[in-house]
């Protein structure tokens, strides 16, 4: 239904008045007394065999929903409902920031992807944090990232701000440095500021009456001598593990007239470099921490692929958009099977 008429009609707008208004109509939705509870009926699959404990958390399914959806917590109770294992809101930023002009976000059809330039838009951290008191037992990934006026050498500070503040309310984090759409941003990538940053974070999280998982996403577009680095800082900082990957800024192959738009590339295009990168991290550092794999995941397939590349958990976006909410059901009955299976 939603493939066949739903994302037809939706696919007619601009997508993000439509990611607005879809936004309003799933929080309408569930103010409705037994819709919620309906949607848990038709999307959740629970089963024990799913569990997974990674960076010592509990997740009742190895499938979540990617930062850059819900940006700014507003949904993520309601987004729950649909069967994910966990969310990651996100990004957020110490001061609110209304992001680059518009128009910021493009459809690429004929590729199954999706490009954009949104630069943190953001309300800001104190925002997110009265919305994540409302928490109703969703397991959270807190996404943090830099306000764009902040120059790079003072980036650490504001990561300190964002963590301090949402670490009552997230059971984990990330540190994003590879967004292609703050100027600048993956400067901070680059082994010696990385360090510093990742090391002043651990120093921090280390000072909490309990330490929680900080992990570092990283862009596709890195090289393998660059991958290598990451290996060495992930294990010198002894964070809890990575997300790969963030959207690229490569064209390759696309077939879209959308495809010269500058940003972020997200969707199916970019499912093989990032499975690839997956595969690289877990095999040059003899799977010696874990990653959550994401980038082009559309089918239950993608998924699985990206698990048996060495993935530990995965996430969804794109997909969530191109495929509609079966697809988390999809991806947790297929590793179900291959559970049983064994």
């Amino acid at each position: 239904m939603y493939k066949t008429l739903i994302r037809p009609i939706l696919f007619q707008f601009d997508p993000e008045k439509v990611h607005h208004f879809t936004f309003g109509m799933i929080s309408f939705l569930n103010k409705i007394p037994g819709v919620s509870a309906l949607i848990r009926s038709i999307y959740q699959v629970n089963n024990p065999k799913l569990e997974r404990e990674v960076f010592g958390l509990k997740f009742n399914n190895p499938v979540g929903l990617a930062a850059g959806l819900d940006k700014d917590a507003k949904i993520y109770n309601e987004l729950n409902n649909f069967g994910f294992g966990f969310i990651e809101i996100g990004t957020i930023t110490p001061k609110p920031q209304d992001g680059n002009p518009k128009k910021r976000l493009f459809r690429l059809k004929e590729d199954k992807g999706i490009i954009n330039r949104m630069g943190f838009n953001n309300s800001g951290v104190q925002v997110a944090v009265e919305r994540l008191k409302k928490n109703k037992g969703v397991l959270i990934g807190g996404n943090i990232g830099k306000n764009k006026v902040t120059p790079n050498d003072r980036a650490v500070e504001d990561y300190k701000i964002c963590f301090n503040a949402l670490y009552d309310y997230v059971d984990y984090f990330v540190v994003n440095v590879s967004s292609p759409n703050t100027p600048n941003l993956r400067e901070l990538q680059d082994k010696e500021p990385l360090t510093e940053l990742l090391s002043t974070l651990q120093t921090l999280n280390q000072q909490k009456s309990k330490t929680k998982p900080i992990l570092l996403k990283i862009a596709p577009d890195l090289t393998n001598e660059q991958l290598m680095d990451i290996i060495d800082i992930v294990q010198d900082t002894k964070i809890a593990g990575v997300i790969a990957t963030n959207t690229t800024i490569s064209r390759e192959g696309l077939q879209s007239t959308n495809q010269k738009e500058t940003g972020g590339l997200s969707g199916q295009p970019l499912k093989k470099r990032s499975t690839e990168v997956i595969r690289f991290l877990h095999e040059k550092s003899n799977g010696a921490f874990p990653i959550i794999g994401v980038g082009g995941i559309h089918t239950a397939e993608d998924a699985l692929e990206k698990l048996n590349a060495g993935a530990s958990l995965v996430q969804v976006y794109t997909g969530f958009i191109y495929e509609g909410p079966k697809l988390v059901k999809d991806i947790n009955k297929a590793i179900l099977k291959t559970c049983q299976n064994k």
